[in-house]
């Protein structure tokens, strides 16, 4: 009867990791399903680290122990679905009583394991084999599986990080544009003068085009949510948030500006907030202690803007309007940023915060410092 069991036991065994990998990384959709050992894996040990982040004081650290995350996250979870898949195999072994010539070790589930382990990673040592019928055919059988497994994920990683960078990618061109961290104020103010109008709905094209990528390699891969980017004052979620709200902005009312451009944005960039939000099951936050723009910060936006040359809607159904779209997005985005533990950017730019691509750590020689670009300026 314990034969039994174990076999069975590891027949469910490699039947669960091998679904886990067939939906982590060949499915290219969302997956619905509640029980699922690889997300409550993420789940126990994000929250985990996060709870170790919190009782560092430095931000700096915090955000350097967290951003470890998602590399060290997606290696341990090959390792355990590995780990799931030897035991599996040593686990009918053992309930079947394969016989092995050469047995290293007295115990029967120790030689059963050390065999599995050998035949899952093709090692071939032969220094053990298997001389019963049945032995041989889970040793075959899992040599098959092992070597489609290490394809599988030797072909997963390069797919992975090119998805990453795509994203960042994307992400540091808004540097320039948008400020660091990028702001709805600076992305339109930068953006003032002869066809930066033009060029201002190119960006938005591009974001819409970002935005569509996002949600699909994302909703495939939502480990790519938890890796961060080069700079702490830059993120895929802070990025995505400040577009969503130079689109509020032109749907309310912005002189000169293209809505319908704005509109189809915010329609694909809302879209992939929403669906991650969904897929690591955070639920929207009130925004009514946590107003990302008060009336007043609205009031020097405006004034800020009209001297840049955009001229905002003004009057009470605009600033409704704006209040209503802001209410479709910034409940989600506030639940994104407290689950990943991102920083979501003002609307404002907060003092002279020099954008990335104008510091560095060496100190600027003074041919360099008489051309230097003042902090303040934009294009």
């Amino acid at each position: 009867m314990f034969d039994w069991l174990a076999t069975i036991a590891g027949i469910m065994l490699i039947i669960t990791v091998l679904w886990e990998t067939f939906e982590t990384i060949v499915l290219p959709r969302r997956v619905t399903r509640q029980f699922r050992l690889t997300r409550y894996f993420y789940r126990f040990s994000w929250l985990s680290l996060r709870g170790l982040a919190a009782s560092k004081s430095n931000k700096k650290k915090r955000d350097a122990l967290l951003s470890f995350y998602g590399p060290i996250s997606l290696l341990v979870l090959l390792a355990l679905w590995a780990v799931g898949l030897v035991l599996g195999f040593a686990l009918i072994h053992y309930g079947q009583h394969s016989k092995f010539t050469g047995a290293l070790l007295p115990s029967r589930f120790g030689n059963a394991l050390y065999m599995s382990g050998t035949t899952l990673f093709t090692l071939g040592l032969g220094d053990i084999t298997p001389s019963t019928a049945m032995g041989r055919f889970v040793t075959v059988l899992e040599a098959g599986i092992g070597f489609g497994f290490l394809a599988l994920v030797i072909g997963y990683l390069p797919v992975l990080y090119q998805s990453f960078s795509r994203r960042e990618v994307t992400i540091s061109l808004l540097d320039a544009r948008a400020g660091s961290p990028p702001t709805a104020m600076e992305l339109l103010r930068r953006h003032a003068g002869p066809h930066g109008v033009d060029a201002l709905l190119d960006v938005l094209k591009d974001w819409e085009h970002w935005s569509a990528d996002l949600m699909e390699s994302h909703l495939s891969y939502p480990v790519l949510a938890y890796f961060r980017s080069q700079h702490d004052d830059q993120s895929w979620l802070g990025s995505l948030t400040a577009i969503l709200d130079v689109c509020a902005l032109t749907m309310m009312g912005v002189e000169g500006m293209c809505e319908y451009q704005a509109r189809m944005t915010f329609a694909i960039a809302r879209h992939a907030l929403v669906d991650l939000s969904q897929v690591f099951g955070v639920s929207p936050v009130r925004t009514d202690s946590r107003n990302r723009l008060s009336p007043e910060e609205l009031a020097v936006l405006r004034e800020q803007l009209r001297k840049d040359g955009f001229v905002l809607t003004d009057g009470a159904g605009a600033n409704q309007k704006l209040e209503q779209t802001r209410t479709l997005y910034e409940p989600y985005a506030l639940a994104l940023a407290d689950f990943l533990r991102l920083d979501l950017p003002p609307w404002i730019k907060q003092g002279a915060i020099k954008d990335n691509w104008k510091t560095t750590a060496w100190k600027p020689s003074a041919a360099l410092a008489e051309t230097a670009v003042s902090p303040e300026e934009h294009f």
